[in-house]
């Protein structure tokens, strides 16, 4: 177990990508506390973690509040100090909140606070809990939504994420404090039906979300965030590792073309040939 005895505390740690991150460092030995708004989902995985004969504690936080995170960072520390802090909290399109009459600045806002300002409060008063410990780790989750312009301000917010991350790796490399970022392609979470509009469970879609053709799984997403926050990672910093199955490399224009030429683009080795 990797991280037997480490305090590792996972913001939006009650839902989605964030459980599957709870779970796995609870499975690798870790004391955690994890963060979020929703108090019945976070007690529901309080439970589950109970189940699962490990120790984890829900705290109700608004992240995009600088002196409820603050507040929070002090309580985690007093166990002991903070080894890890995995920046998962964010809302997409789905739960933005925004309306279609709201302005541009309350629009940047709504995406802005709970996606960039809860990973620099939560990191920037962290890193001196991490500093006095003799260092530590920071993963923060943003997504491939910063490769497409289409998801307008929320890929704005996670660019933001990003480059944070390269600046925080900086700032804390003298202490002993690595910072890395984890970017997740389409990742099924309880909010995704066995049948959505994207396509179905066995693999069904419209397009494919990437060259493996599935959704990644959040346990997917945890054990690349627990590289990155292990020793293993030893000399890892400052990077953004793009978890999602090929969907960053392929051009859907060329679709078609593929299908039509594909066998001669590549090395031909994989090609069925006739006996």
């Amino acid at each position: 177990m990797r991280f037997r005895d480490k305090i590792v505390l996972v913001t939006g740690g009650n839902s989605g990508i964030g459980r599957g991150i709870v779970h796995y460092f609870i499975g690798e030995g870790a004391r955690v506390a994890f963060a979020g708004r929703n108090r019945t989902k976070g007690l529901a995985v309080e439970a589950e973690v109970r189940d699962m004969g490990g120790d984890a504690v829900f705290f109700g936080c608004d992240l995009a509040d600088e002196a409820e995170v603050k507040a929070m960072i002090g309580q985690v520390a007093s166990w002991g100090g903070l080894d890890v802090l995995v920046n998962n909290a964010g809302v997409g399109s789905r739960r933005s909140g925004v309306d279609e009459n709201d302005g541009p600045g309350t629009r940047w806002n709504k995406l802005r606070g709970p996606n960039l300002d809860s990973t620099y409060f939560a990191s920037s008063h962290a890193l001196p809990v991490m500093r006095d410990g003799g260092g530590g780790a920071i993963v923060n989750i943003s997504s491939t939504a910063t490769l497409h312009g289409n998801w307008g301000l929320y890929c704005v917010a996670k660019a933001a994420v990003e480059a944070l991350t390269r600046s925080l790796a900086v700032e804390g490399a003298s202490s002993g404090i690595r910072v890395n970022c984890v970017s997740p392609g389409w990742i099924a979470t309880e909010m995704d039906s066995t049948e959505n509009a994207s396509g179905t469970a066995s693999g069904e879609w419209e397009l494919p979300p990437g060259v493996m053709n599935r959704m990644g799984a959040p346990r997917e997403i945890a054990a690349a965030v627990a590289f990155l926050a292990s020793e293993e990672a030893s000399f890892i910093t400052g990077q953004t590792l793009i978890v999602d199955g090929g969907l960053s490399i392929l051009d859907y224009t060329s679709l078609k073309l593929l299908e039509k030429h594909g066998a001669n683009l590549f090395s031909g080795t994989l090609t069925e040939r006739p006996s």
